[in-house]
Parts: C-alpha cells; structure tokens; sequence
C-alpha cells in the first residue's frame, strides 16, 4: 500500500466511506421495515420484497454479513487514513487522522444514511436485499462460522438465535394501529373496522331495546287491533306474548302478515301460524358472539333474559350493524323520536335511552363502562333523585333534568359545547 499515490488512496478513501454508508442504511433500512407492508409487497409478487422477506427469516446470518462487510471497510478506510495522515503529517497525523475519521464516518456514514434509511425503508431495503442475497452466498463459510461463535454465547445465556417467532398482532395492538392511519384509510373505514373490533367488548345488554320500550302484540287481543297494530308498527319483526312481555310465545314477521291484511284473510288462526319460536339470548353475550349466533341461527331478533329467565330487552341483528356502520340515517331526531332537536341546537332526550346510542346518534363521548342508560349515568353521578331544572357536567357535555317521575330522570337537555371559532385574523406579508 506504501506503493500507491496519496490521490488513489483518497479516492479509495472515499469509496470505502460511501460503502459504510450503504452497509449502514441498509441495515438500519431493513430493521425498520413495517413487516406487514412487507408481507402485502411479497404477496403482491414484489422481488425485492421476497428477497427482503427470506433474509429476515434467518436475521443472524443478515446481521452477520452486513456487519461483516461494515467492519471491513471502517477497519480499511481507518488504515488508509492513518498511512494519508502520516504522510502528510508524520507522527502527529495519528491523532489528526483519527479525529477526522471518527467525524467523517460518524456524519456521512452513520447519522445521515441511517436517518434516511428510517424515514424510506423500502428505498434502501429493498435493493439491498438483491445484494445481500449474493453476498451472503459468496461467504457463507465465514458468515456462518462468525454466526457460531455468536450464537453459541448467545446460547450461553439463555437465549436462542435461530428462534425468530412472528407474532401477530393482537386487539388492543390492531386498535392502536387504526387510531394512527394517517390519510391512508378514510375516516369511515376506520370507524367500522373499530367498531367490529369493539364488538368484543360490548355485550347485548349495552345496545338492547329495554323492556319497557319492547313493542308487541297481545295474542288474546281482538284480531281487529291486532291488525291496526301491524298496520302501524315501525318495526318488521314483533313479539307476540300472551297477557305479558314474560310469556312470550314468539316472533312475528311483519310482511308474512301484511298480505293477509290486503286480501283480508288474517284472523287468529292465520295469525297464530305466522308466529315463529322466540330465540333467548342471555344479556351477558357479546355482540361479537351474537352476531355469530344469529347467524348460525339463522335468525334476526332475540329476546335478551337475564340470569333468571326474566326479558330484561330485546335485541336485532340491525342493531349489531348499527354498532359497526353507524347510523343508517344521519339526522339524530329523525332516526329516533326520543332525540329531539331543539331550536337552541340543543337536544332533548328520552332518560331511558342507552348511553352507547345517545353517543352514536350525537357523536360525543359520554361514559360507557358504566350504567347502561342516561338515567343511571345522571343517578350514578348525582347519588340522588334530581329535581327538574338540575344541572350537571360530564366530560364537558351541560345537562339539564327537565323531568323526573317516581324515581327515575325522565327527560334531559343537553348542550353540546361549541366548536371553537377559527382566528381568521389575516396573516400580514
């Protein structure tokens, strides 16, 4: 080496430097991947990324050649440095070569390429894999043999190499990975996947119609209500029971009977054929495990009982997909008649309505891991029967108790808060 020009051996200086700056970047490239988009790459029929993918299986043996390579061309330019450094300088060039060296390597091929390899991954990871995958063909024997001795210290403590386990992600994890789509998914995609994800954690009893709000027909009524209640029901599917909600003897669909009302041709008999069996659910089921149920069953209405049997509410698989698209209409007070909204753009309320729809329909956060209902959430809070005209504040919302009846709310204001006014101050020049 004595025997080459200082020039060349600035060139070759240089070159060895651009090296470690690619052996840097790729490695920080390929550890910083995102390994699902990588997966969906591969899927897709991507090279690079199948090349990529089979290196990361055996991450010793990828860490092992690019280091490998990193160490050559560092120790190199290092010798290379020192022998331009006493040359030009003599034996005071060492400390000088040395100081320059550790700048230059740190700057240009450390801080600088690894930065770039962790804000675009897939640029440098993905061509580098075609090189690697070469190299460490080239030098196996002395990879693998660098490999032993590390991974038998490894083996020392406990730990094993050869183990790479691919862990899926979990709910909580996928969750987390929603709440920061960026502008990648729209905001609506996002709400529904979330919403199925939250069907885990929500039971029947969070969305069910409560009893007291079930709409049925009494089998023993004259045929003549019976007919003006089908006529103008809401509703497709009814309960048919017998003196009580309690004996519920089925589940009536309301276009099987309408045809027979036309032709005239409804009368008990008729009617009582059209009842199909009631299907009981507990109130304790998840969504996520009902909407199998119903599915299974073959059914879209169920009765929810409690632990002793008793219809505590009644449950549609409308209402499950409502938890997972959202509203089928947009205007809270149209979509429901217990939503009312008032000309101060305030709302009033139904206390009997259930706290996950009254966050649905008005797009605000109230508690849910609570009472079920707003008249439990306010009782909860309060720990008394309120007076009509209380007020009271959760999570920034104003609610006003206009009526209360026995011992129970009945009826509330709520104030939204407003959104706040954008400063249109102009931005001067």
């Amino acid at each position: 080496m004595t025997d080459i020009t200082s020039s060349t051996l600035l060139v070759i200086l240089g070159l060895l430097i651009f090296l470690s700056a690619l052996f840097s970047s790729s490695e920080t490239g390929l550890m910083s991947l995102n390994r699902y988009r990588l997966k969906h790459d591969a899927d897709k029929g991507h090279r690079g990324a199948k090349l990529t993918l089979k290196l990361l299986r055996r991450p010793d043996r990828l860490l092992g050649v690019i280091l490998l390579g990193n160490n050559f061309v560092n120790i190199t330019a290092s010798a290379i440095a020192t022998i331009l450094a006493l040359r030009q300088f003599g034996e005071a060039g060492l400390a000088i070569a040395t100081g320059a060296l550790t700048f230059v390597i740190l700057i240009f091929a450390e801080v600088a390429p690894k930065t770039l390899a962790a804000l675009h991954p897939e640029r440098i990871a993905y061509p580098s894999a075609y090189v690697y995958t070469v190299l460490l063909a080239i030098f196996y024997p002395l990879v693998w043999f660098v490999n032993l001795l590390a991974n038998s210290m490894l083996r020392v403590i406990g730990v094993d190499p050869t183990q790479n386990r691919e862990h899926g992600l979990s709910t909580d994890e996928l969750r987390a990975a929603l709440n920061e789509k960026g502008q990648q998914v729209p905001d609506k995609h996002q709400d529904m996947l979330l919403g199925i994800l939250n069907l885990e954690t929500i039971t029947v009893e969070d969305i069910m119609v409560p009893r007291n709000e079930i709409t049925g027909i009494d089998i023993n009524d004259d045929i003549n209500t019976i007919k003006q209640q089908l006529t103008q029901s809401h509703r497709t599917r009814l309960p048919v029971f017998n003196e009580s909600i309690d004996n519920t003897v089925g589940i009536l669909h309301l276009r099987r009977a309408i045809s027979l009302i036309a032709d005239d041709e409804l009368d008990h008999k008729t009617f009582t054929d059209l009842i199909s069996e009631p299907y009981f659910i507990p109130e304790s089921t998840s969504l996520n495990k009902q909407l199998l149920n119903f599915q299974d069953a073959k059914r879209r209405t169920a009765l929810v009982v409690d632990e002793y049997g008793d219809i505590q509410g009644l449950v549609t698989l409308e209402d499950i997909l409502e938890e997972i698209v959202g509203e089928f209409t947009t205007n809270a007070s149209s979509s429901n008649p217990l939503i009312q909204t008032q000309d101060d753009n305030s709302y009033l309320l139904d206390a009997s309505l259930h706290v996950r729809e009254i966050n649905r329909k008005l797009n605000i956060h109230l508690p849910v891991d609570g009472p079920k209902t707003l008249n439990g959430l306010i009782l909860e809070h309060l720990e008394i029967i309120p007076e009509p005209g209380t007020s009271l504040k959760l999570e920034g919302i104003a609610i006003e108790i206009t009526k209360t009846k026995n011992n129970a709310v009945k009826s509330v204001r709520l104030h939204l808060p407003k959104p706040p006014i954008p400063d249109e101050t102009p931005i001067e020049d």
